[in-house]
């Protein structure tokens, strides 16, 4: 593959792929769950640590496989086909495809503030609970929009992606500064004032205090919000075979780009603290919570910035999902664990059939209005496949430390130890607090083993 990709776009893609619909919504549903200026931002910082830590983790797996396919490789060089498989299924059913079309749905809605008759239109079609509305096709559109450009190469795809990516920070750093300077009456104090006590109202009744495991319990459900909000930075290592000197450049790209974005988030949510009280962060309209702040400094015109900011937010962060994923199912084609057709690649130098493969189904999902309850099942997926390959790290170091590392984790063994023990902790509280979260997620990765084992009884036949 061609190395068209520098380090800004690497750190574009990272920033880009990570930057979604979250960071303007989530902030609501932790706020439910516990109630306290303190702990929305202790949310955040364990969900940053986490985040980083597994980065820097990354860095070293990704200067010892600097190729295509990233965290697939990395998986099956480790523990063999099969769990490269698994976490391929899952990327290929849910993970990738059904975050494309739920950030595309996300602009959908939102494209619609600015367009009331996209929400007033009626259903396109309607069979019982199951319709088809304007958003979905809008949504469809985006996703085949943005599959067509990144077939037009690698180049196309990387423009699009630094142009949107670049427009949201600076839109959200000045987001960040007029949250402190228009807002007359700082909602600061009082939504500290409850220190480390912890409440919880999920449903706008009452708050009620909580203590001990219920905290624990509340901490894991708002984490689902949280995490979901800052994954896909992974993607740039689907693609480290296309990015100039991948073995440096792709970690410091994953170092940066979480760095930066998670320093962004707790900015933001310094804002909804200073502009909102705590019941109009916990029971914003819809979650819409920077809507709520946005209007506090903005008036009715604070809708419509939201609304083109979250436009621009997530366009940009569908294109680098929809750019980077495609490799993954080109790696596994070549690996006899895919389509036979997603290995070729297209005039221009990019899997076009593996593109339109993801593309397709990622469409598929956002017509069958499945993909929000799929995607509260899989932050806990996606942490348990993020803890194999972050021990991964820990197992080549036992078993072959003499393999060359361009990099080693920084502070080894500390980091990736951290990242394992708030992943363990984050898991183990889903299981006991939110089984709704867990197993279905883990049921659907698991039918993946009969597939693996159907295809491989095949090739082998």
């Amino acid at each position: 593959m061609e190395k068209k990709l520098k380090l800004w776009d690497a750190v574009m893609i990272v920033m880009g792929s990570m930057i979604g619909s979250g960071i303007f919504i989530v902030s609501a549903d932790i706020m439910r769950n516990l109630g306290s200026g303190y702990w929305l931002i202790v949310v955040w910082l364990i969900t940053a640590a986490m985040t980083v830590a597994a980065a820097i983790s990354y860095g070293e797996l990704s200067a010892m496989f600097p190729k295509a396919g990233g965290q697939y490789t990395y998986i099956t060089e480790i523990f063999g086909k099969p769990m490269g498989f698994l976490y391929g299924w899952g990327m290929f059913t849910v993970i990738q495809t059904g975050t494309i079309a739920a950030v595309a749905v996300a602009f959908g809605k939102f494209t619609a503030y600015l367009v009331p008759a996209l929400n007033d239109a009626a259903p396109i079609f309607q069979n019982g609970d199951f319709k088809i509305t304007w958003i979905q096709v809008l949504a469809i559109l985006v996703i085949l929009f943005l599959t067509f450009v990144n077939t037009r190469g690698v180049e196309s795809g990387k423009l699009l992606q630094n142009v949107f990516t670049s427009s949201k920070i600076i839109a959200l750093l000045g987001l960040i500064v007029l949250g402190f300077v228009l807002i007359s009456q700082s909602n600061w104090n009082s939504n500290m004032s409850f220190g480390w006590d912890a409440f919880q109202n999920l449903k706008q009744t009452e708050w009620k205090s909580i203590s001990g495991a219920t905290i624990l319990g509340g901490i894991a459900a708002a984490m689902v919000g949280s995490v979901f909000s800052s994954v896909a930075w992974e993607n740039v290592t689907f693609i480290s075979g296309e990015i100039e000197n991948p073995k440096k450049n792709v970690v410091k790209a994953m170092i940066l780009g979480t760095s930066a974005v998670m320093i962004l988030y707790l900015l933001v949510n310094f804002v909804y603290l200073n502009a909102l009280d705590r019941d109009s962060i916990a029971f914003a309209a819809n979650d819409r919570v920077a809507v709520a702040a946005a209007e506090k400094m903005f008036g009715n015109a604070g809708t419509i910035i939201i609304a083109v900011l979250v436009m621009i937010s997530t366009f940009g962060c569908v294109n680098g999902i929809v750019l980077a994923g495609a490799r993954v199912f080109q790696t596994m084609a070549k690996d006899g664990l895919f389509l036979k057709s997603a290995v070729e690649n297209n005039k221009n130098g990019v899997p076009a059939k593996s593109l339109w493969m993801q593309g397709i189904w990622a469409s598929l999902l956002c017509l069958s209005g499945q993909y929000g309850d799929l995607l509260d099942m899989i932050s806990f997926v996606i942490v348990l496949f993020y803890m194999i390959t972050v021990f991964g790290v820990i197992y080549l170091r036992i078993k072959k430390p003499e393999l060359e590392r361009g990099y080693k984790t920084f502070l080894y063994p500390f980091t990736p130890v951290l990242y394992l023990l708030i992943g363990t902790g984050f898991c183990i509280l889903l299981f006991i607090y939110k089984p709704q979260y867990t197993w279905p997620g883990l049921g659907l990765i698991l039918l993946g083993l009969p597939v693996y084992f159907f295809i491989n009884k095949k090739t082998s036949s």
